[in-house]
């Protein structure tokens, strides 16, 4: 019979030999692009012209934001957001685009059902999501990115509520193009 002391010392090892398992992909999934570097990406679109770059943008501020899934009730909200301000976005010469792990067909449905105007990029691997820490091992986190005309990370967003989160991203930007001109 194993002393109630041997058994919390064996919960005790085995739990710590599964975070030391598993740190290492933790910390792997959490690994962000930094501010200030270049910030790359190219993934098919849900549009007719199949895959996205960001050099497709240069000139321009672009607007980077991660999503778990289409048609869900926060992705939705955030998506009508961006949508509703998308002429305002026009005005200061920045483009939205978004991305999840979502199908091109599902993005075409999505974007059909809440008239969005907007490329949504599909990255079922996370091969990109990845780079900007903003994958779950099946899908996509909620995280946003600014990225300047040049190419270049400007701001990070993680933690967003979607509901007001446009208005958020509009406000710095602003800023941020005061500061660059």
């Amino acid at each position: 019979m194993i002393s109630r002391r041997n058994f919390l010392g064996i919960v005790f090892t085995c739990c710590f030999a599964i975070l030391a398992w598993f740190a290492p992909a933790a910390i792997a999934l959490d690994r962000k692009l930094p501010l200030n570097h270049p910030a790359p990406f190219t993934l098919p679109t849900n549009t007719g012209d199949g895959k996205v770059a960001l050099s497709d943008f240069r000139g321009k501020w672009v607007v980077l934001y991660f999503y778990p899934q289409d048609f869900t009730a926060g992705c939705t909200l955030e998506a009508r957001r961006f949508q509703q301000d998308l002429p305002k976005y026009g005005a200061i010469n920045t483009e939205i685009i978004g991305v999840s792990a979502d199908s091109i067909d599902s993005h075409a449905k999505f974007c059909d059902s809440e008239n969005l105007r907007f490329p949504l990029l599909t990255d079922p691997t996370g091969e990109v999501s990845k780079v900007y820490g903003s994958w779950l091992g099946y899908l996509s986190k909620r995280n946003s990115f600014l990225i300047d005309p040049d190419g270049i990370l400007r701001e990070t967003f993680v933690k967003l509520n979607p509901a007001i989160h446009s208005t958020e991203v509009l406000t710095r930007l602003k800023e941020l193009q005061a500061i660059a001109s």
